[in-house]
């Protein structure tokens, strides 16, 4: 069974920062890549950042330079660090982990920046 539960959002003024954890309490062989999503209020998901395989990342342009994905060593965590966050960078955002052949994803939880 595989659960993934994240932790970190909140509120936050612009120009602040926030760290974002996603932890996997289930079983780990397998994991192919993790990936942070967002959805802002009336727009579709989209993927911010994503880890793969020895380590590789890649970011939406819009977080480039200021978000930043990571994992531990046990492959049970992966964080996401954002810096320098804008009003525009409100939004739900969601871990998923690929495990094998299937995709698991967390809760969600809701990052607001004021400006």
């Amino acid at each position: 069974q595989v659960q993934l539960v994240e932790s970190g959002g909140g509120l936050v003024q612009a120009g602040g920062s926030l760290r974002l954890s996603c932890t996997n309490r289930g079983r780990i062989s397998g994991i192919v890549a993790m990936a942070w999503y967002r959805q802002a209020p009336g727009k579709e998901r989209e993927l911010a950042a994503s880890i793969v395989g020895g380590g590789t990342t890649s970011y939406a342009d819009s977080v480039k330079g200021r978000f930043t994905i990571s994992r531990d060593k046990t492959l049970k965590s992966v964080y996401h660090q954002m810096n320098a966050l804008k009003p525009e960078d409100t939004a739900v955002y969601s871990c998923k982990m690929v495990i094998g052949e299937a995709e698991y994803w967390g809760q969600g939880t809701q990052v607001t920046v004021s400006s």
